[in-house]
């Protein structure tokens, strides 16, 4: 991907697509030429979901990546997006999914489940526009579909929504990615 003019910053591209649209295959490529990577895992771990099917995409996500990348599991966006170099958040879907699981945030008042997730990701965007390297976020459309059924389901799609646009604002590109195709939307 390369450095994009002011300061050495590096370009920054929110990558989004439905479930198995290619969108994590797309953001590695987009790091591909980057040798050192930081690869931001911020979503649940094995040991905290020993769900099998999880376990097998998290297997199957390491064996893609080059072994010159570092695997970061944290959920803490602003401090990995910090980090020198190259970063690949893979994706905002899982973090959100963390914070409000780590909040027990799932039947709050939408005011105060908002605040939360305003709270953990304003630093978040602040770092992105900071970051010294290339940085490549992913996340889950969960727009174009039906409205959940669930409570839970509604605030998810909500709230991610309310995330995308803030991470895409702080972004240079979003590249939206439709059964492995990618429509670049500047």
């Amino acid at each position: 991907m390369g450095a994009r003019g002011a300061g050495g910053a590096g370009v920054r591209v929110l990558v989004t697509g439905g479930v198995r649209s290619g969108k994590s295959r797309h953001a590695e490529q987009l790091l591909a030429g980057e040798g050192d990577v930081t690869y931001v895992a911020p979503g649940p771990t094995t040991q905290e979901d020993p769900d099998p099917d999880w376990a097998a995409r998290i297997a199957a996500h390491r064996a893609r990546r080059p072994s010159t990348w570092t695997t970061l599991e944290s959920r803490d966006l602003a401090v990995a997006l910090a980090t020198p170099g190259a970063v690949l958040v893979d994706c905002l879907g899982t973090w959100l999914t963390a914070v409000l699981d780590e909040a027990a945030a799932w039947e709050l008042p939408s005011g105060q489940v908002q605040a939360l997730v305003a709270e953990r990701l304003e630093p978040a965007v602040a770092a992105l526009g900071s970051a010294r390297g290339p940085v490549v976020l992913v996340t889950n459309e969960v727009g174009l579909g039906v409205v959940p059924a669930h409570r839970s389901g509604r605030l998810f799609r909500d709230l991610l929504g309310t995330v995308n646009q803030a991470v895409g604002a702080a972004c240079d590109e979003v590249h939206l990615v439709v059964a492995g195709r990618v429509l670049v939307l500047p």
